[in-house]
C-alpha cells in the first residue's frame, strides 16, 4: 500500500486485540510486547520489505518532551525487536523538532497536511531504509520521515507498521 508517498505494508488491522497490544505497548509501558509485534511483523513480511540491500530499519522518532514523559519511543522498542529477529542494524538517525503535538484525535485532513512538529535527518540516512512504527494512520508522518530520509540521503524508503488503520 502506498500512503503519503511512501510504500507501507503492516501486519494486521488497527483493531481487536492488535489495538490492545499497540495500546499496552504505548500506553502502559508494557514494552516486554514489542516482541509478540515483532514476531508478527517478521512472520508474515514480505521478503522485500525486510531483507532487501540489506536496509538498515529507522524508528519514527518521538518529540523530545513526548519521550521524556513516556520514558522510551515505542517505534524504537518495535524496530529494535525486530532486527533481534533478522539481524538488521537500527538507524536512529531522525529527530523530531517543533511543537509536541499527538496525531491521535487531529481529523483527517489536519494529519494530512503535516505531522506535529517537523520531522529531520540529524545524521546521514542509511541507502536503503525501513521506517518502522507501531501504527499507519494517514501515512502523514511515515511521509515526513521518508522525506527527511531523503534529505538525508536515503535512495530507497520503505515503511512497516504493525497495525493499519481500517479504511485509510
Amino acid at each position: 500500500m502506498d500512503l503519503g508517498g511512501v510504500r507501507i505494508w503492516s501486519a494486521v488491522a488497527y483493531e481487536g486485540a492488535a489495538r490492545e497490544l499497540v495500546q499496552g505497548l504505548k500506553f502502559h509501558g508494557a514494552i516486554a510486547l514489542a516482541d509478540a509485534m515483532a514476531a508478527l511483523i517478521v512472520a508474515n513480511a514480505p521478503g522485500r520489505v525486510l531483507q532487501r540491500g540489506p536496509p538498515a530499519l529507522v524508528p519514527v522518532p518521538l518529540h523530545p518532551a513526548r519521550q521524556r514523559r513516556r520514558g522510551f519511543n515505542q517505534a524504537a522498542v518495535l524496530a529494535e525487536a525486530i532486527a533481534r529477529r533478522v539481524g538488521l542494524e537500527v538507524a536512529d538517525c531522525l529527530a523530531r523538532a517543533g511543537a509536541a503535538g499527538s496525531q491521535v484525535g487531529r481529523p483527517r485532513g489536519a494529519r494530512l497536511s503535516a505531522p506535529p512538529g517537523r520531522i529531520l535527518a540529524r545524521a546521514r540516512a542509511p541507502t536503503r531504509a525501513v521506517i518502522v512504527d507501531d501504527v499507519a494512520t494517514t501515512g502523514a508522518t511515515l511521509a515526513a520521515c521518508a522525506r527527511a530520509l531523503r534529505t538525508g540521503g536515503a535512495r530507497d524508503v520503505r515503511a512497516i507498521t504493525f497495525a493499519r488503520t481500517l479504511g485509510r
